[in-house]
């Protein structure tokens, strides 16, 4: 008999030694200061809290920040999916330049981004101008800040969804098609639910980076108080006033409104997940058709 091989945890050695780095780093770099962050607000009493954070303008903030970054996320989930469908299954002409491409929002200083577009979308810009004959205007409204959004936003889409949909078999689809399922069927029923984890985790990338995206906004937001100010701009501009704590209260309520949002997204993605396991169990994936759905399909 020979002996049994030792057991390996993984490629890295020790577990203690590795946690205890994981716990030490987490800690330096997101625990204190955020725990400095809430901390520093208890120098404020619940009154004067509350109408920092309830105060006009802070929620006007609220409603351009957090309404531009849905609304630019929601974006990406659409045309992103449909970039990334494109470069892993069609090969066409240029292809390696234009997946390059949708790394220049990475690359790409974020205040370089934000005064690009502005000229670009500007009323005399070379958008800008052909969209003004339309009464669209871009540029300093908050239409601007939802365009730099999708800007920067866009990689995190794509780049999660590249590999998954890489992983998707071809044949998966022509086995749904010989079974009587139109595109859309093919789509819905067999390819979404392997795919919808990953899309929802670019989702939730691309949201979290436009929360806190500052650079590429304020050149084409126009920064108007009440209309297109977001809050970032407005914690900054309480810094450069010298109130520290009026600026920390801000922080804090962007805090617990984004930890909110990203934990509901983060259970839909954990039960995306785990009902696209069980029902992925002994199941062959041309059976993930309904019999009904094929019944529909036969002519």
């Amino acid at each position: 008999m020979f002996p049994a091989p030792a057991k390996r945890d993984g490629v890295l050695p020790g577990f203690r030694l590795g946690l205890g780095y994981t716990l030490t780093y987490l800690t330096l770099l997101v625990l204190i200061p955020l725990g400095g962050m809430i901390l520093m607000t208890g120098k404020l009493s619940w009154s004067d809290f509350w109408g920092i954070a309830t105060a006009e303008r802070a929620l006007a903030s609220y409603r351009v920040t957090f309404g531009a970054s849905l609304a630019a996320a929601a974006v990406n989930a659409l045309f992103g999916l449909i970039v990334a469908w494109v470069l892993v299954r069609y090969p066409f002409p240029g292809k390696r330049f234009v997946d390059a491409l949708v790394d220049l929002p990475f690359a790409l200083p974020t205040a370089v981004a934000g005064i690009t577009l502005a000229t670009l979308y500007a009323e005399n810009g070379w958008i800008g101008q052909h969209l003004a004959k339309f009464g669209i205007k871009v540029a300093f409204t908050p239409l601007g800040i939802v365009v730099a959004l999708i800007f920067v936003t866009l990689p995190f889409v794509v780049r999660t969804l590249q590999p998954v949909i890489e992983d998707i078999e071809a044949e998966v689809e022509e086995a749904a098609a010989s079974l009587g399922a139109t595109r859309w069927q093919t789509f819905t029923r067999v390819l979404l639910p392997g795919i919808f984890p990953a899309w929802l985790t670019g989702f939730t990338l691309a949201f979290s980076r436009a929360i806190g995206e500052f650079g590429s906004v304020i050149f084409i937001a126009g920064n108007m108080p009440l209309i297109s100010e977001i809050t970032p701009l407005l914690i900054i501009s309480k810094l450069e006033q010298y109130d520290i704590l009026g600026a920390t209260a801000l922080a804090v309520v962007m805090l617990l409104i984004s930890f909110v949002m990203l934990l509901v997204i983060n259970l839909l993605q954990w039960w995306a997940a785990n009902r696209h396991s069980k029902s992925s169990e002994g199941d062959a994936p041309a059976e993930a058709l309904a019999p009904g759905a094929l019944a529909e399909a036969r002519p």
